[in-house]
């Protein structure tokens, strides 16, 4: 994602690094899933990454496709499956 934001749109801040991060969000909830702010909103999951896709041009017809609740509880979905085997993933990329 950060190659495609060309523009600089997105700010990407790693939690897990120890970074010094001003958010009233606890540090495992941000661990736990994907977060974005979007106009003074904080969003999570497949609401984030629609968020981020609208911030960069090429991903933002899929954005804007997400705003609608039907797509967006669909990708909710596939992230809530995706979450359930993220730890097996990154398990075997360590090994």
């Amino acid at each position: 994602m950060r190659r495609l934001d060309r523009r600089g749109a997105i700010d990407f801040v790693d939690v897990s690094a120890g970074q010094a991060v001003s958010c009233p969000i606890d540090r495992r909830i941000l661990l736990a899933r994907f977060h974005a702010l979007e106009n003074g909103i904080v969003l999570s999951g497949a609401a984030a990454f629609a968020a981020m896709w609208r911030a960069i041009p090429i991903l933002r017809p899929l954005g804007l496709i997400a705003r609608n609740s039907a797509v967006l509880s669909v990708l909710e979905w596939m992230y809530l499956r995706f979450l359930t085997v993220r730890p097996r993933l990154q398990k075997m990329l360590s090994d």
